[in-house]
This record gives structure tokens, sequence and C-alpha cells, in this order.
């Protein structure tokens, strides 16, 4: 027998063998499944596009706040829409400079990187995490958005080859996904933020990075097509029940990416944005050879607009929806709950100089209602990244209202 569930304009069809799990999805082939998704199907899932890859955004079993609470106490997995694409050949590092605006060539072998490129007028394309596996092959596992067919249109004049390793990505975070870890893998390993390795899991090598997008203490693992993926993935599962592990969907990063200030491509910034407007200027390198965007970056004002803001009683409305003496002052691109803080969060653009930490300003709620809201730096807490580092341990066990200070 089977069953459907309709969502979002496609069909999962979850496939029942006597009480086992689902064992197959049916989608349209631009819309390509997580290896690991028959996990999410008992949990009634909605899925979004993202890299045409499916992504969880919620699941029946959990709520915003439990997934929440669960990256900041325990630990989560999550099934990601990351795609990596890898760059590979005698000219990958030259080839990979030209493109992004950091000097790949001072990156090491067995390292990751934060990555972006830009188009030729400075705009972002997107971002990403790439993974320095060697002199003549990267993985850029980038956010959603057009690079593959960017990379085809420059590499005519380098010794690369451009393609898709048809590698999933999976995040596992929270400040006992060490601990998880160690208790996985079948052979010691000593790294540090931002490695990569390859390690053995119930006898599969497979690689990981310690790498997240929550500023939590976490890794994350790429499954190859060589790899067993139940066998992985169930198996994590089953030793992550005695640490709390539970499954996750968007809205437990989205306020934990926002308290941090991790920004999300195609809303924090844009192709009309440059990496100065949005506070990612120390990843531009202008003493490097020439890359795409270069010169319009030589040019480009270099004071960023992005701040933090707190948003007490509701959530701030995305857009146009910040004044102060009812004259709009920017854009609000990012914005949701805080379950700690106890308020609502957001990610500002504004087109106001002289503004300060703690400027009162009015935003309009998703309900329609105006607000008061206070401008905040971001991150907005653990400014030095200790957290994630995994130097402060401390667990916060409740919530810690701004507005109460």
């Amino acid at each position: 027998m089977h069953t459907e569930i309709q969502k979002n304009r496609y069909t999962i069809k979850a496939f029942e063998n006597k009480g086992k799990r689902p064992v197959e999805l049916s989608h349209p082939l631009n819309m390509k499944p997580h290896p690991l998704s028959y996990m999410e199907l008992p949990f009634d899932p909605e899925y979004f596009l993202y890299n045409n890859r499916m992504s969880p955004e919620s699941l029946n079993n959990v709520t915003p706040d439990e997934q929440y609470w669960a990256v900041r106490q325990k630990v989560i997995f999550r099934n990601t829409g990351e795609f990596p694409v890898e760059i590979s050949g005698p000219d990958a590092i030259e080839f990979a400079n030209y493109i992004f605006t950091r000097d790949i060539s001072k990156i090491n072998e067995g390292r990751c990187s934060y990555q972006f490129a830009c188009y030729h007028d400075g705009g972002m394309i997107t971002d990403g995490v790439m993974l320095h596996l060697n002199k003549n092959k990267l993985w850029m596992a980038q956010a959603d958005g057009e690079l593959f067919k960017w990379y085809l249109a420059f590499s005519n004049n380098f010794d690369v080859k451009i393609s898709d390793p048809n590698v999933f990505v999976t995040q596992i975070q929270g400040p006992r996904s060490m601990d998880l870890l160690s208790e996985l893998i079948d052979d010691e390993l000593c790294w540090k933020y931002f490695d990569v390795a390859e390690v053995s899991i119930k006898g599969e090598p497979i690689i990981i990075t310690r790498t997240g997008f929550t500023n939590e203490l976490g890794w994350e693992f790429y499954l190859r097509p060589e790899n067993d993926a139940e066998l992985i993935g169930d198996h994590i599962m089953k030793i992550g029940e005695k640490y709390g592990m539970i499954l996750a969907g968007t809205p437990g990063f989205r306020a934990r990416r926002i308290e941090a200030g991790l920004l999300s491509a195609n809303n924090d910034f844009t192709k009309n944005t440059t990496p100065f407007e949005v506070g990612l200027g120390k990843f531009v390198d202008l003493n490097k050879s020439d890359f795409v965007g270069k010169k319009a970056l030589e040019k480009a004002e270099k004071k960023s607009k992005i701040w933090g803001i707190k948003v007490k009683d509701g959530i701030a409305l995305r857009g146009n929806n910040i004044s102060i003496s009812n004259k709009n002052i920017g854009v609000i691109s990012s914005s949701t709950w805080s379950p700690y803080l106890e308020c609502g969060v957001g990610i500002v653009r504004l087109d106001l100089d002289d503004i300060e930490i703690g400027t009162k300003v009015d935003v309009i709620s998703i309900n329609g209602e105006k607000l008061m809201a206070e401008i905040c730096a971001l991150p907005m807490y653990d400014e030095k990244g200790l957290i994630l580092r995994g130097i402060d341990k401390n667990i916060p066990d409740k919530p810690n209202p701004w507005f109460e200070k």
C-alpha cells in the first residue's frame, strides 16, 4: 500500500511494507530529495526548494521553539539543501581565485573557508563553505543560488572540470554534538573549527566538517554516492537518542542564525548589495590578482549598513517596514521570534549613516501593528564565537529577556 502527502505543489509518495519505514519518494526531476528524507516522512513534512533540493521547513512532531532549544541545549539533526559543486583539475586554485573574492591560495588543504562570488558590478550571487580537499579538488557547498553555470561561463581559459559530485549535506548541531561524534566514529579525531576530516562510521568512510549554520558547536557530514546513506543515518539517529537528538527543519535555525548575525543568501544580501554594505568586507581581498567584480568593489563604498533589531512584543514584517518619525530608514531582510531573548529579532539594512546601538525605531509587525524596536549589534551575543568553538560550555536553561536588562 502507499499513502500520498500533497505539499507545495508536488506529491511525496511513501510506500509502506508491513509497517516498515517509507522507502521511495515520488518527485519531479528538479526536486531532489535528500538520501535521508525517509526519516522525515512520518512527520508530515513540508518542504521548500533550495538549490532544486527538497529541504524540510516543518515537521508536525516538533515546534519551532522545541527545535530552537534542542540546538541550544542538546543536539539536532537536519538534512539541508546545500549543494556541493566540485572544482577539480590542475588550475582549480587559480580558477577559484578568479571566481571568489578571497585569496584561495592562502588556505591550507584539510580546511574549510567561507566564500562568496560577485557579479562584475560587485553585487553578490551566493555564498557557502568551501572544502579544500587538496590542491586539485575543491567542493563549494553553496547556499541557494546559481553558481554552476557561472563557473562554466568562466572556465574556458582554465584547466578545470566543473561537476556535480551528487553529495548531500546533513548538519549535526548543538552542545552535545561532539560527544555524539566521539561515540559514532571508529577512530580518534583531533580537529578544530573549520577543519575537514574523513572518518569511519559503521565502517563507512565519510567526510565531515566542523561547520554549521547555527553558531553553536557542531559538525556536518557529506554523503557521497558510494556511501550507504541509510546505514550511516540510522546509526547516527540511534546513538543520538541518548543525547536527546531530534530531527529539525528550518524554523529552529532561523532564530539562532539571526541572533548570530549569519546572513541568508538572497535575503540579507542580494545581487543589489556589495559585500561591504552587508558587513562582509573582510572577506574581500583587493590586493590579490584580478577576480570577477574587483574593479567595482575597489570603487564601492566600504561602510556596512547591516544591523540587528530586537522587537518588543512581536515579530517585524520583512520589507520596508522600519522607520523613525514615520520616515522609512531601511529594509528588514530577516525576522523571527527568539525564544532565548523573548522578543522578535531581525537583520536590517539601514540607509542612515549616523545610527547608533540602542536607537529606538518603529516597525510594522506581521500582524500589521506598529511596534517599538531597538537597533543592536550583530551578533546579539557571543561576540567572540566562543560557543561554536566549544570554549563557552555554558548551556542556557531558561530565556534571557533583553528588555528586562
